[in-house]
């Protein structure tokens, strides 16, 4: 699936991106989905969590709709349509190539990020949220339903930094930030990339990685799908990753 000069570039700069990688189609499949699943006219599985963003849990926004008052979807491992996603077979090939043959999906979310809200992600790394190591056995797979840009709060990324350490995390002091968006501690201003995407984009890149978004300053959705996978030769601390409900093997 992967040139050796994209592999090369992913151990170079921890993020590769890949364009057009899902069709329209499918996209839009996905898309109508979770669509139906926020206006309530599909069941979620058990496990699913619809999340509100902030400003609209606490008042702070009147949204127009169902769909602008939530900020994410989180785990949809038992929803056979959005777990088509981490078993796309173009996904997969590209995954396998950079973490191994054998895997396990470990995270999954929709985001949504609506207009007229904050909607920021400071920047972090996603090693944070996760005891099992070691970090080159991660990897987490973004996926534009809808393009993404600067004006949307398209992700935002530091070249390199996946070869330094797990940093120190904490709340950013803002008026609104969302549930367990964590930031990194810094003394000092972090040049980044604005990666800008059309729909079907995909972003892998490393669980050390430096990213984080911006707000929505459009007058529409910022909508993306995401999977972290792991290898089956990671590890962790009793009890065994393995063991988490929501993990599933791909093989």
């Amino acid at each position: 699936m992967l040139t050796s000069k994209q592999k090369q570039d992913y151990e170079d700069h921890g993020f590769l991106l890949l364009k057009g990688l899902l069709g329209p189609k499918f996209l839009d499949r996905l898309s109508s989905h979770f669509e139906e699943l926020v206006l309530g006219n599909v069941e979620p599985a058990p496990s699913t969590v619809l999340m509100k963003d902030v400003m609209v849990a606490r008042g702070a926004v009147e949204p127009k709709s169902k769909l602008h008052a939530i900020n994410k979807l989180l785990n949809f491992e038992d929803d056979p349509v959005l777990y088509e996603y981490a078993t796309d077979s173009g996904l997969l090939a590209a995954v396998r190539d950079l973490i191994g043959n054998d895997v396990y999906t470990i995270v999954s979310n929709v985001f949504n990020k609506p207009p007229e809200v904050d909607g920021r992600h400071p920047l972090h790394q996603d090693l944070r949220y996760f005891r099992i190591r070691p970090p080159e056995g991660i990897l987490a797979s973004w996926t534009a339903i809808s393009k993404c840009t600067r004006e949307s709060g398209c992700i935002a990324v530091v070249p390199g930094s996946h070869k330094g350490e797990l940093l120190d995390h904490r709340m950013p002091v803002w008026e609104h930030v969302n549930f367990a968006f964590y930031g990194i501690e810094r003394d000092e201003k972090i040049e980044r990339v604005h990666v800008e995407m059309e729909s079907g984009d995909t972003l892998l890149f490393h669980p050390l990685l430096i990213h984080g978004s911006g707000r929505n300053r459009t007058n529409d959705f910022r909508r993306s799908i995401s999977v972290h996978f792991a290898s089956a030769n990671c590890t962790s601390p009793p009890p065994d990753w393995r063991d988490n409900d929501r993990v599933r093997h791909i093989g």
